[in-house]
């Protein structure tokens, strides 16, 4: 690396987090989830401002590949948190609702991307057909699990039924898409090495032989309390968990997939009994890390994404897209929310929770173009529908789940759990003395 490559690069990373931060805040104000702006910096960093004037002065071509591994370590570290944030214990109670809203919004939104993408496929020929026609049905199923819980905790509705529901649905969703992908990538000649028999074995010893001894590992060095460093991992927990998260994500990207894959892998083996404060601990070490490489993948995206270039068909494509992604999501939903007995207003709230797409689809779309499986021009309008169908969510969500069908949700919920908890029973006195007399 020269020495105008590294003062480049540099200069480069602060104009970008100066513009997400701007950005992200003025988000938040609007009542958005910060990383609607934070994507939309990256995008306005791009070639679709003054026919790429900008983004080259700020990113020569040379220090673009460097970017691109900034944005990726980032997007490593950020899959392995969602993996890490997975709780199969949001599915108890609700196992047959979550199951029938995931099966629901995935089945409709494949069918209807695959659909679509047969119509898409004479106007942007790219690769094997059936690939794209696969993988944009995969790329239609895709709920962001982080930003839904983001946009449940800004609201406060997350200890709700239907926001617990809508959390456990995109947690199970989330696994299926991304078993998907896999397996769309898998079959659909995106590799045609050897190394794609080894995918299945990688995934059991993952499971059954490091799972366990990791947990047993991480167990004898939990954090007892504030005193013995609740909040400062030692390194060797830290270490241990960022080599596992780098080998997985290597092997997975040799095995002809995608290092996501392996690094969602990582986090979601980690178990989660006994590591409770040591997860924390590890994700607050790691957050911060994110929040500076992530707008570096943002801007990655961004400087392939020219909207200067769209068209009356192209705007005509993106309409199409549009009805697709959120017709899909939100009638597969509402109606897998039905079939399983949930109310009408209930349905309608899980319909428009689960269009929340977010980073989780630009990382999906960033595959999709890394591997030819989209064109340049339908990738931009792809990140555009990732954008609106994110910001429609919070606005629709304040119309069909106003405040007070919150409160009295929360009550509902509150009522219920004091129901379930027994009162302790005073004791019995003995020997004639009233109970709670000392001796």
């Amino acid at each position: 690396m020269t020495t105008h490559q590294t003062a480049m690069i540099m200069m480069g990373l602060a104009v970008v987090l100066a513009l997400a931060h701007v950005l992200g805040r003025l988000a938040r104000r609007c009542g958005q989830p910060a990383v609607l702006g934070e994507i939309l910096a990256g995008i306005l960093l791009g070639p679709t401002l003054f026919h790429g004037a900008l983004s080259d002065a700020v990113f020569p071509t040379d220090v673009r590949p460097m970017l691109s591994t900034l944005g990726n370590l980032g997007v490593a570290l950020f899959m392995f948190l969602v993996g890490l944030e997975l709780d199969h214990r949001l599915l108890r109670g609700s196992k047959r609702a979550a199951v029938g809203v995931s099966v629901g919004s995935i089945v409709c939104s494949f069918g209807l991307g695959a659909a679509l993408a047969v119509w898409l496929w004479n106007a942007h020929p790219v690769g094997d057909r059936l690939a794209f026609v696969l993988f944009l049905g995969a790329a239609m199923s895709i709920t962001a699990f982080p930003v839904l819980a983001r946009i449940l905790t800004d609201r406060g509705i997350q200890h709700t039924r239907v926001g617990a529901l809508a959390l456990a649905s995109a947690a199970a969703g989330d696994v299926v898409a991304w078993l998907l992908l896999a397996a769309v990538l898998t079959f659909t000649g995106s590799q045609n090495s050897w190394q794609v028999l080894l995918i299945l074995p990688y995934a059991v010893v993952m499971i059954a032989v490091v799972r366990p001894l990791l947990g047993r590992f991480l167990a004898a060095r939990e954090p007892g309390g504030a005193e013995a460093g609740e909040h400062r991992p030692g390194a060797g927990p830290l270490g241990a968990l960022t080599v596992l998260l780098l080998v997985s994500g290597a092997l997975s990207e040799w095995f002809g997939l995608h290092f996501v894959l392996g690094t969602f892998l990582a986090g979601a083996i980690v178990p989660r009994q006994g590591t409770e404060r040591l997860r924390a601990a590890v994700a607050d070490r790691f957050e911060p890390v994110t929040w500076m490489l992530l707008p570096a993948y943002f801007t990655a995206a961004g400087l392939k994404v020219d909207l200067g270039t769209v068209d009356a068909d192209g705007l005509g494509e993106l309409v199409l897209i549009l009805l697709v992604a959120i017709g899909g999501k939100f009638g597969g939903a509402y109606l897998g929310a039905r079939a399983t007995g949930r109310p009408g207003p209930s349905a309608t709230t899980l319909g428009i929770l689960m269009n929340t797409r977010g980073l989780t689809e630009l990382i999906i779309l960033g595959v999709g173009l890394q591997l030819g499986l989209l064109d340049a021009d339908l990738y931009s309008l792809m990140v555009v529908m990732a954008l609106v169908t994110t910001a429609m969510t919070a606005p629709l969500l304040r119309w069909a789940y106003p405040r007070e069908l919150v409160d009295a949700d929360l009550r509902e919920r509150a009522e219920a759990w004091e129901a379930a908890v027994p009162r302790p029973q005073a004791a019995r006195p003995v020997g004639g003395e009233p109970s709670g007399v000392k001796r």
